[in-house]
């Protein structure tokens, strides 16, 4: 209840003193939603109604509870597989069902708690990297069709040049919003092409998200098998863990998230809203560094979405599908390369005032004041120990590019920490030796 009630009074204060920040803020993470829930709902993989509605209320709830923009946004990999695989509703539902129902046992019985204290930190920045320059190469991705001779005129390379301009020109201006102005742009642009197209604009009425999704036992085999299993170690590590430190780098003043209480809401976002056709969900370290890349420092960023998406939901419903899909990539490549950035940056304060060079006590004051005022407890590094960090955090980042994969990354940075552990032992064993080397030749003397 005192969380509550401090986030509370904290969104409303934010809210007060930079309305234009959050309400830009709000749009950081729509570079990733809006493809992924677009094409999902193209396919027939997700309800679009249901998404809107549901995503919109985890939004609310979210954004009041925590205090600080922890984004919704879609589960990546099953995403993936539901559209290269073409899943149906069900089996995709099944996916999230049966990640929401692993990541919820994983949180009540204190296992996501355990890893997230043993994992040593150039790991998970190494994954926070990996998933900014992820998101760097969706961008390329999306850019890479676009040219200068394009006769497409409202999403060409000079709309993205432009943006990439406006975006990096006032990036000293940290009000200044650059996604509300690139969202309604984009908005205006997709509705000329629809309209100009001979497309329909969205109708207005009234759209009933609740309609009961129930897969069967091969539906879920299906979805759960090939889709979800990929998911969780996804979820657990980057949308929960690295959450949690990713909000302890952006916004120190506030207190960070539990893990334990990130991975309840993912549970329960995917046990509620799956079971009536809502695109499976989960919070992201990269749309957590969207939305504060573009203004948002609190909950009521999130909110104001969730706002705004319920009542799409609502009044548009399933007709959105047709404008969103004309949404310029242009604009949208730029805004999630934006978001990569502000992920990968987390890298920086590596060997100088990361989490882990803190004392206890200055890492609990780092909850209520700035860093800066506890910099004097701070552990200072050896040269050798920045660059094994470094490299720490690098092979794990590289892998998961590499790989494509989250827990490969993982893996490999902990088997590269795990040696780097067996030779320092190696080290002191070795130094052990040679101090007892005197005592042995001593005793050499002596039995002579």
């Amino acid at each position: 209840m005192a969380l509550f009630t401090s986030s509370f009074k904290h969104n409303v204060q934010t809210l007060k003193d930079n309305p234009l920040g959050e309400i830009a803020g709000s749009l950081g993470d729509l570079g990733t939603l809006l493809p992924l829930m677009t094409a999902l709902a193209a396919g027939g993989s997700i309800s679009l109604t249901s998404t809107l509605i549901f995503s919109g209320v985890f939004n609310i709830c979210s954004g009041a509870f925590f205090g600080v923009p922890i984004v919704v946004q879609p589960m990546k990999a099953i995403a993936s597989i539901a559209l290269a695989r073409q899943l149906s509703l069900k089996e995709t539902m099944a996916a999230g069902i049966g990640v929401g129902i692993v990541v919820m046992l994983l949180s009540v019985i204190g296992m996501i708690k355990k890893a997230a204290d043993m994992i040593p930190l150039p790991i998970v920045k190494g994954i926070q990297v990996g998933a900014g320059l992820s998101l760097c190469l969706n961008a390329g991705s999306m850019l890479s069709n676009l040219n200068l001779n394009q006769s497409k005129w409202d999403d060409n390379l000079f709309w993205a040049i432009g943006a990439f301009s406006m975006l990096y020109g006032f990036s000293r201006q940290s009000k200044f919003p650059f996604a509300l102005l690139a969202f309604l742009l984009g908005g205006i642009f997709a509705a000329v092409d629809v309209a100009t197209s001979g497309g329909s604009l969205p109708a207005f009425g009234f759209w009933w998200p609740f309609t009961l999704t129930i897969p069967t036992a091969d539906e879920f085999a299906t979805g759960f098998g090939t889709a979800g299993i990929g998911q969780i170690s996804l979820t657990i590590l980057n949308s929960v863990i690295a959450v949690r430190y990713l909000s302890e780098d952006l916004m120190p003043t506030r207190p960070a998230p539990s893990v334990t209480a990130l991975g309840i809401s993912v549970g329960l976002m995917n046990l509620t809203g799956c079971w009536f056709g809502a695109m499976p969900v989960c919070h992201g370290s990269g749309g957590l560094a969207a939305q504060h890349r573009f203004g948002a420092r609190s909950g009521a960023s999130v909110m104001l979405l969730g706002l705004v998406k319920v009542g799409a939901g609502l009044a548009f419903g399933e007709s959105l599908t047709g404008l969103l899909q004309r949404f310029p990539k242009s604009l949208l490549g730029i805004m999630v390369f934006a978001a990569g950035i502000e992920l990968a940056s987390v890298a920086e304060n590596l060997n100088s005032t990361a989490r882990d060079l803190l004392s206890p006590t200055s890492a609990a004051l780092g909850t209520e004041r700035s860093r800066s005022a506890v910099y004097a407890s701070l552990r200072v590094l050896t040269e050798r120990e920045k660059r094994e960090r470094f490299l720490n955090m690098m092979v794990t980042a590289a892998m998961m590019l590499a790989s494509k994969n989250t827990s490969v990354g993982f893996l490999a940075g902990v088997f590269f920490w795990a040696l780097l552990r067996l030779q320092d032992r190696m080290e002191d064993y070795g130094d052990a030796r040679a101090s007892f080397a005197p005592l042995n030749e001593a005793s050499a003397l002596l039995g002579r």
